[in-house]
């Protein structure tokens, strides 16, 4: 029988990263890495996640998928996905300022790379006073003027530059030049792809005075630059209700907030359902038993489960596919 699943979480040692996993989201880093990004779920080749909990423990993502099929991922999410689990599910920490980016869409990332594109959402947990998201163009660019201003260094005098707040939510569509700023711990969901073109990485150099790798030809064909999106999805949270965060193709996120007791039920859904402990600590019960869900801490309900009990005083994030 399936059961709510966690998963030992892969650390990602960046330039940029630091030790805030361990200090604000309880997480057991390596000693002296800089570790900018938690993979809590993932199915990325090379990097699939292990089950840590329960009978399954040691089992992988994609065995489990193999084996469980639909009762794990849903039925039609497992016609269309096969044995690759669709979403990659993050916490980052931002020391320093991330690269300016873009990820391809479905179909280019499909013609270079046999890949899913990179549509994502960030979701901010905790950041610095003046700490800042890039965000598309702060106003209508070409293509020639985004190539002179990469030319010059100065793509940052062109990007939407948006102080942020703990609970702010940004939805990232691919096509969309982005950066996450210094001093920002963020949640982020996105599709199951690790292609990133990076843009501009700030002038910065190794122990060797060498830069990392740009990929500018890429990312031009890559670039949305007729993007009209509003990227800013915050909403406020209510207690004991799931207050909508993005609802897309590729995810939907609600944030929900508990206090007391609050059934969930997921009987309308063909879709597994993923719990993120963004506050505070929760019990998540069903039918079966009772598992612990803690701030940092991520959680996968199978499709199979139709309903959930979240119990205690925390904020959670929710995540699952239409």
């Amino acid at each position: 029988m399936l059961y709510p699943l966690k998963f030992k979480p892969l650390f990602k040692e960046r330039i940029w990263g630091g030790e805030l996993l361990a200090s604000a989201m309880n997480k057991k880093l390596p000693a002296g890495k800089r570790i900018g990004e938690s993979w809590e779920l993932s199915a990325v080749p090379g990097d699939v996640s292990v089950v840590a909990n329960g009978k399954l423990a040691g089992n992988n993502l994609e065995e489990l998928t193999e084996v469980y099929m639909g009762d794990l991922v849903g039925d039609h999410i497992y016609n269309h996905f096969g044995l690759l689990f669709p979403l990659l599910i993050k916490l980052i920490d931002a020391q320093d300022d991330l690269s300016i980016q873009v990820h391809p869409n479905d179909q280019l990332a499909r013609e270079r790379h046999n890949s899913y594109g990179k549509t994502e959402m960030w979701y901010v947990l905790a950041c610095e006073p003046g700490a800042a998201l890039y965000v598309g163009f702060n106003k209508p660019v070409t293509r020639e003027e985004y190539l002179q201003h990469v030319n010059d260094g100065t793509l940052a005098d062109i990007l939407d530059r948006v102080p942020v707040k703990p609970g702010d939510t940004f939805f990232i569509p691919a096509g969309t030049i982005h950066a996450i700023g210094r001093g920002l711990l963020i949640a982020e969901i996105q599709q199951t792809s690790d292609i990133t073109y990076r843009v501009f990485d700030w002038n910065r150099v190794d122990a060797n005075g060498k830069g990392r790798e740009l990929h500018t030809e890429l990312a031009l064909d890559a670039i949305d630059f007729d993007s009209k999106q509003q990227y800013d999805k915050t909403r406020t949270p209510r207690k004991n209700e799931a207050v909508n965060l993005v609802n897309s193709p590729y995810f939907v996120t609600n944030v929900v907030e508990v206090s007391g007791e609050l059934i969930r039920n997921h009987e309308d859904k063909d879709s597994f359902v993923i719990y993120m402990g963004t506050e505070g600590n929760l019990e998540l019960t069903w039918g079966a038993g009772t598992e612990t869900l803690a701030k940092g801490e991520t959680i996968l309900v199978p499709a199979c489960l139709d309903e959930v009990l979240l119990k205690g005083e925390g904020k959670v994030l929710e995540i699952y596919m239409m």
